[in-house]
């Protein structure tokens, strides 16, 4: 078998380029080792915590024993299916802030600041506002996503908007537009009451052309000869063969699979490369490193009321949201009940957003368990751009072996500080009249923690991995010692070999990952087509006018 481009992972980024590639009339073959993504758990938006927690769709990772966070090993769940972490993600719909990008052109990503990456926003995107305001000429109308809202009808999702308002905050109609910054509606990847991820935007309209194939099976490391490469490895169906690419390999496995692959085929930092009796072909450090992501924290409130979601949280009332969505894909089973967002600064002489939240009218964690408690509700809060940085490395040199992850959250003191500002804010915004009809006890992290150590020993044993792991095959300028791919995303040092997921990010972006990733796709398929780019944009964000002197 063999084909112009072979792709490695039918994940987000990975699903825009073979869609983008076969549209211009290349051949394109597919490796992805995951299977299909029928079936309601990961078509059923409010679903959302079970894809991610079932080995037949997710690689089943977790890191290692953290050291700031007591030892403690924490999941890192990756899509192991047809459209990768986009069937299983909660669905939520975040560019990202204006900023963020123009960071990565400062950092030597030519040619991928605001300007660049908002004109491959636009094209992807199919928005609709739902009546619900927003910034129109901001936003794409005719692409292959469809980006939607949520109702909005329960009045907890309403009151966290008020509330926000209510302690002085921005409120903005539209957070994917010019203003990020504030609280408003939460934007999600669904479409007419189903999950719609990457598989069912690009994969499948491109499957349906002759120009692209899919091929199940676990590829093994990226074949190179005489420093370029012609193929990749891999297992299928019991037999190991190799797939050639008649133009280039472009490996979009995940910022965890991808420089594991890299590592696999001899790219990658020497010595390590050697502890595994892998011959170096190209002596990459930045393989593996600057690894990141984001942590939250659930801050819990009890309802006083029967308002929340929790009185559907019983088999009759799931098996009816169930049967409901199954006939007609509507109700509650539509929605992955994220509708309220808020992005705000945490002090002033902070430019832009650094700290997220997501608002959810049940008080549950993401395994799916609820509160004792019953009725409630819950801000999910974060920073967005800790310092901490990780690695991910071979375990073994066997392809079947997961790699051995550390994130090395918590790892610097600033993030401490961030995460009790965070706790102290948002028990701030709960406490705002908006809630006094809904307010009960605190649920966590609890009244009696108010000192620095008792919050210090709550983040520690709770924080969880909001899932956004990136950065890992860094892009930057070719002569950057650290960097992995050119701002073409071509490996440096090896010819017909490039990366395109959210592994290249060279920082974290604000936000939830799954909109940049696909749009690293998107442009990185313009840069493997050698065609013009997307005229730059001269939009201009909106940025507090007294972010030197006011938190809000």
């Amino acid at each position: 078998m063999e084909a112009d481009y072979v792709i490695v992972g039918a994940g987000s980024a990975g699903c825009a380029m073979a869609y983008r590639l076969s549209e211009a009339g290349k051949s394109v073959i597919v490796i992805e080792f995951g299977g299909s993504d029928a079936g309601p758990f990961i078509q059923m938006p409010a679903a959302l915590s079970f894809p991610m927690n079932m080995p037949r769709y997710d690689w089943g990772y977790s890191t290692e024993p953290e050291p700031h966070l007591g030892g403690r090993k924490l999941v890192v769940p990756r899509g192991k299916v047809i459209g990768g972490s986009s069937s299983i993600n909660g669905m939520i719909y975040v560019r990202g802030h204006a900023k963020d990008y123009d960071h990565w052109a400062g950092q030597g990503a030519d040619g991928w600041g605001y300007a660049d990456v908002l004109p491959y926003f636009q094209r992807m995107e199919h928005w609709h506002d739902g009546g619900h305001g927003g910034d129109p000429e901001w936003r794409g109308t005719d692409g292959p996503l469809h980006v939607t809202r949520g109702p909005r009808k329960n009045p907890l999702t309403r009151a966290f908007v008020e509330a926000g308002r209510q302690a002085g905050y921005q409120v903005t109609g539209d957070y994917n537009g010019e203003q990020q910054e504030g609280f408003g509606p939460f934007d999600s990847t669904i479409w007419r009451g189903r999950r719609w991820s990457a598989a069912s935007a690009y994969l499948r309209p491109a499957l349906k052309r002759e120009t692209c194939t899919l091929v199940r099976g676990l590829a093994r490391r990226v074949v190179i000869e005489e420093g370029r490469a012609v193929g990749v490895e891999l297992d299928r169906g019991g037999q190991r063969e190799v797939i050639r690419a008649r133009a280039e390999v472009i490996l979009s496995a995940s910022s965890l699979n991808s420089p594991k692959l890299l590592m696999l085929s001899g790219i990658g930092p020497a010595a390590h490369l050697a502890e595994h009796g892998i011959d170096v072909v190209a002596d990459r450090p930045g393989v593996g490193q600057n690894l990141q992501d984001h942590l939250e924290l659930y801050i819990q409130q009890a309802a006083t009321k029967p308002v929340s979601l929790y009185r559907y949280w019983n088999l009759f009332g799931k098996a009816a949201i169930g049967a409901q969505w199954l006939f007609t894909k509507t109700g509650l089973g539509a929605s992955n009940q994220f509708e309220s967002a808020g992005f705000i600064r945490s002090r002033a002489g902070v430019e832009y957003p650094d700290i997220q939240f997501h608002f959810l009218p049940i008080a549950v964690r993401y395994d799916g368990k609820t509160a004792a408690e019953g009725h409630g509700f819950q801000a999910h809060v974060g920073p967005m751009r800790s310092v901490s940085r990780g690695e991910v490395t071979l375990r073994s040199g066997k392809p079947e072996d997961a790699p051995r992850i550390v994130f090395n959250y918590m790892s610097d003191p600033s993030d401490w500080e961030d995460f009790r500002t965070c706790i102290r804010l948002t028990r701030e915004i709960l406490a705002q009249p908006a809630f006094d009809d809904f307010r009960g006890k605190e649920i966590q992290p609890g009244a009696d923690a108010q000192s620095d150590d008792a919050l210090d020993d709550f983040i520690r044993e709770h924080v969880e991995s909001a899932y956004h792991p990136c950065g890992t095959c860094r892009m930057g300028r070719a002569d950057d010692p650290t960097a992995v791919v050119d701002p073409e995303c071509r490996v440096i040092g090896v010819d017909g070999l490039r990366v395109a997921d959210s592994s290249i990010f060279p920082r974290i972006t604000n936000g939830n990952l799954n909109a940049p990733s696909i749009m690293t796709g998107e442009k990185a398929a313009d840069h493997v087509l050698g065609g013009p780019m997307l005229a730059p944009s001269n939009r201009q964000p909106w940025i507090h006018p007294d972010w030197q002197t006011s938190q809000r």
